[in-house]
């Protein structure tokens, strides 16, 4: 069950809990919380990896099934579902399938809330994946993408004095990102039109890594800063206002299906 991500799997791994992983999930729990109808609801999160979102969803009382590929990320989740009390532990389901495939067993009913972070990058033509996920969607439904910016691809090497890859990025819409692996990026724009092509309607969106994608790589960036708070609070802020949210490294898009 390879897929494109598996080559970066162990770096990705490496990096969890670390600063710019932190702020991501943060801020995506936080921006969901503004738009997810309040639990019970069921909900799943295709390309779920080691859980986090999925734990913290469970926690506040949703139904969750988790989907991914990768068998060392469900195992960690799995091993952390396991240290959680039997009520969150009963909302949980894990199942290792790829998300086009997933979408196609029969008897798999359409969801409330379909959440789909950090994967649409890893997928050459993104297509399929929309389609999968829009058939996942119940009437009515919410979907939640987390894609990498592709207006915005050329401020990470700018800000660091990478003019060569600055250079280049300004022409496409493809690079390399930090686990090693050449990914795609989507651009809002271009992203609305082919959801609105599967019928779901882009209602909201966030930007998420406005200024800590800047902070250039280093043994000190791994840690979490003492003044975590507060920079989250700027990143939050950021990722709601113009213009900062247009150059976020990542973009979180809210779609509803019409019903």
């Amino acid at each position: 069950m390879n897929t494109a991500f598996t080559a970066g799997e162990q770096k990705w791994q490496a990096r969890l809990g670390k600063l710019r992983d932190v702020v991501r999930q943060e801020l995506v729990a936080r921006q969901l919380d503004r738009e997810l109808p309040p639990p019970p609801v069921r909900i799943i999160d295709l390309g779920c990896g080691q859980g986090t979102q999925a734990l913290r969803l469970a926690r506040r009382g949703y139904e969750v099934t988790g989907v991914d590929t990768s068998a060392g990320l469900l195992a960690r989740f799995e091993r952390d579902l396991a240290a959680e009390p039997a009520g969150v532990r009963g909302l949980v389901r894990i199942e290792r399938a790829l998300i086009e495939d997933y979408a196609e067993r029969a008897g798999v009913s359409r969801f409330p809330a379909v959440l789909c972070h950090g994967v649409l990058m890893y997928w050459a033509d993104p297509e399929p994946l929309l389609q999968a996920i829009a058939a996942m969607t119940a009437p009515g439904g919410v979907v939640s993408l987390l894609v990498r910016n592709g207006d915005a691809l050329a401020m990470r090497p700018g800000l660091l004095g990478d003019w060569a890859t600055c250079a280049e990025a300004f022409g496409t819409d493809r690079y390399q990102n930090r686990i090693g692996i050449t990914a795609r990026a989507d651009r809002l724009a271009g992203l609305t039109g082919r959801l609105a092509a599967c019928g779901l309607e882009v209602t909201a969106w966030y930007g998420v890594r406005v200024f800590t994608d800047a902070v250039p790589d280093s043994p000190g960036d791994a840690e979490l800063p003492p003044d975590l708070p507060a920079l989250l609070a700027c990143e939050e802020r950021a990722g709601l206002t113009d213009p900062y949210r247009q150059v976020a490294t990542l973009l979180h898009l809210i779609a509803r299906r019409s019903g």
